[in-house]
């Protein structure tokens, strides 16, 4: 099972004036699709600082191999998360952001409008995922089924690996 620890960014949501959808539908479809373990979730203020630092906290402390964020990846002002990524991690892993950009443009022409990031702090992958539902839903069916066998290449887990490593 790999440990997922879910950070949502929302203003909003943080102070419970709305409900967190994104972080729900995130847990359902981890659950669906098997072989992860949601350990922990918070919702925070778009903040850069403070979303950073909550990053580096999990991945330091080996909480969780892969955080999933949602939400605070498009052009507002207050939309921070890619910066607040970039800030925790020490190697970024552009082909997640890429994939579900490309992936994203087949259902609208606004998916090259996500400034979403990936890359890695320590032995922990984070991935920036939209803060919509349905963008959610599109982003995670297309990287879960190639997100298993890096986190087993990151964390070391050569036989899980197989020869089909990158």
């Amino acid at each position: 099972m790999y440990r997922v620890y879910i950070i949502t960014s929302s203003d909003t949501a943080s102070k419970g004036e709305k409900e967190d959808l994104s972080g729900a539908e995130i847990r359902k479809m981890l659950s669906e699709f098997g072989g992860y373990e949601v350990i922990g979730s918070v919702i925070l203020p778009d903040d850069r600082e403070g979303l950073a630092e909550e990053m580096k906290r999990v991945a330091d402390e080996k909480a969780a191999d892969l955080i999933l964020t949602t939400g605070g990846t498009g052009f507002s002002q207050r939309d921070n998360m890619p910066e607040a990524t970039r800030d925790a991690c020490t190697r970024m892993v552009p082909g997640i952001a890429e994939a579900m950009r490309a992936y994203s443009m087949t259902k609208t022409p606004r998916g090259m409008l996500s400034r979403a990031a990936s890359g890695i702090r320590g032995f922990t992958l984070i991935v920036n995922l939209p803060g919509s539902v349905k963008a959610v839903r599109e982003c995670l069916e297309c990287i879960l089924p190639a997100l298993g066998h890096g986190i087993d290449i990151l964390k070391g887990d050569a036989e899980k690996c197989g020869e089909e490593s990158v």
